[in-house]
């Protein structure tokens, strides 16, 4: 409720705060002093004033969402008899001080209240309500200042265009710099605890091992099992393998059909009725690879006298691939249509037939983007794991065929991760290492597509 009242008080600052000097603005474009011309548009204006109403506020609210917690831990501190407060640890305190704070926001607690309990739950209440419309208050009073000021300073010559583009600039820099950021944030706390991860286990028995037996140890015997990635690794490219050919021409083929050859009310009906595959959840992907296409290929393979288990590699990549046809589908089409209708016609004008413009024209001209949606899904079917999880077998040993059960990467960080975890151990640090192989694959898969295009791209005037 308090973020609502917030964010209402912030629009409604910014409405009036634009509104004012988009006013003031238009004010002296129709009535010009000593003939000077205004030098920026009313809504340059109108946004120079709103974000400088908007940022004392926003510094506010910062504070105090930084300090807050701090200063509301002290009054409640604070507020606990001295003798109850002598008798507590630090676990002891910090529990009081969870208990006070949810019984001052109703949520209850277990157990008979003390009456110091709900005495302090009491006034922190008050404190909160008290100290909210403080904030809210300082925050409004600082914009409706700042405000004033901005409004006071518009004049013809005032270069609001110019600031405002600096801030608009600098705003998308930081969006940028966050994007980017977060990419390095990833890749170093995966580094960091694989490294640690390689303290407790050899690389070469990591990256070379074929058997994949996690155990938990103790210190008398310090046997932390088999952490051989082969076993995995098998079971993510035979995952992969098998959807991507799955999706890949199927996909492609699709969006040749609907982009060149389908009337357009058959495209309109085509096209939203394969991109419901994309809506529908992973869990029931997964659940009809379980019940029915695993027991239809055993019994398949019955017929043919191949021994196929209902659990396989074979089952999580055919409904994998089926999945990520709409990735396929959709992007692909949506590149060749954006391909200029005057190379086609050009094409039809040298005598070339439909099926020609198309392999020579179109699939040259948007190589690029269809690169980046078979990449899309690929990437999208290696970091899959809850089909993989209900339909592949979860069963970690190096298999030579995609017919027997077998487990992935992702389905072993799953496991690894599930349950209490210290991350002191190896049998948690694996999770990272294995998240660090994971963004490798990918890495290589872009460098491989980057290769792709540049090797194969058209390039036009």
């Amino acid at each position: 409720m308090n973020s609502l009242i917030i964010a209402g008080l912030l629009l409604v600052l910014l409405g009036l705060a634009y509104q004012t000097g988009w006013s003031k603005s238009r004010a002296l474009a129709t009535a010009p002093i000593n003939g000077v011309k205004v030098h920026s548009r009313p809504q340059y204006h109108g946004a120079l004033v709103a974000i400088w109403t908007l940022v004392p506020a926003l510094i506010i609210l910062g504070l105090w969402a930084w300090l807050g917690q701090g200063i509301t831990r002290a009054y409640i501190i604070s507020q606990l008899p001295t003798d109850i407060l002598a008798g507590f640890d630090q676990s002891g305190l910090n529990a009081a001080v969870q208990r006070i704070g949810a019984l001052a926001s109703d949520y209850g607690v277990a157990g008979d209240i003390a009456p110091y309990e709900q005495s302090a739950a009491d006034a922190l209440r008050s404190f909160q309500f008290i100290t909210f419309l403080a904030i809210v208050a300082a925050a409004a009073g600082t914009a409706i200042v700042a405000l004033l000021v901005a409004r006071a300073r518009i004049n013809a010559r005032l270069r609001a265009r110019n600031t405002v583009e600096v801030v608009v600039t600098g705003l998308l820099m930081f969006c940028s710099a966050v994007a980017i950021m977060t990419t390095v944030g990833i890749v170093v706390s995966l580094l960091t605890e694989a490294i640690r991860f390689f303290s407790f286990i050899n690389p070469v028995d990591y990256f070379f091992g074929t058997v994949w037996n996690p155990k938990f140890s103790t210190t008398e015997t310090l046997d932390y099992g088999s952490y051989g990635l082969l076993p995995l690794l098998t079971g993510t490219l035979w995952v992969a393998t098998i959807a991507s050919l799955v999706a890949v021409p199927i996909g492609l083929m699709t969006a040749i059909y609907l982009s060149q050859y389908a009337p357009r009310r058959m495209r309109a009906i085509i096209k939203p009725v394969i991109e419901i595959l994309a809506g529908i959840p992973t869990i029931v992907y997964g659940f009809f690879a379980l019940v029915t296409v695993g027991p239809f290929l055993a019994g398949l393979g019955d017929m043919v006298g191949l021994d196929i288990s209902a659990t396989s590699a074979l089952t999580a990549g055919l409904v994998m691939g089926i999945m990520i046809i709409p990735f396929i589908s959709s992007l692909s089409d949506d590149i060749l249509n954006q391909v200029p209708l005057a190379m086609r016609d050009g094409s039809y004008g040298l005598g070339a037939t439909q099926s020609e413009t198309i392999r020579n024209v179109l699939l040259p001209a948007a190589l690029p983007g269809i690169v980046g949606a078979f990449l899309l899904a690929v990437s999208r079917a290696i970091g899959e794991t809850m089909i993989v999880v209900l339909a592949a077998g979860n069963s970690p040993v190096l298999r030579g065929t995609p017919l027997e059960p077998i487990s992935t990467i992702t389905v072993s960080i799953v496991n690894q991760l599930t349950g209490d975890t210290d991350f002191a151990g190896p049998q948690s640090l694996v999770a990272f290492a294995l998240g660090l192989t994971l963004f490798v694959m990918t890495l290589l898969l872009n460098i491989v597509a980057l290769y792709i295009v540049r090797r194969f791209r058209e390039q036009y005037e």
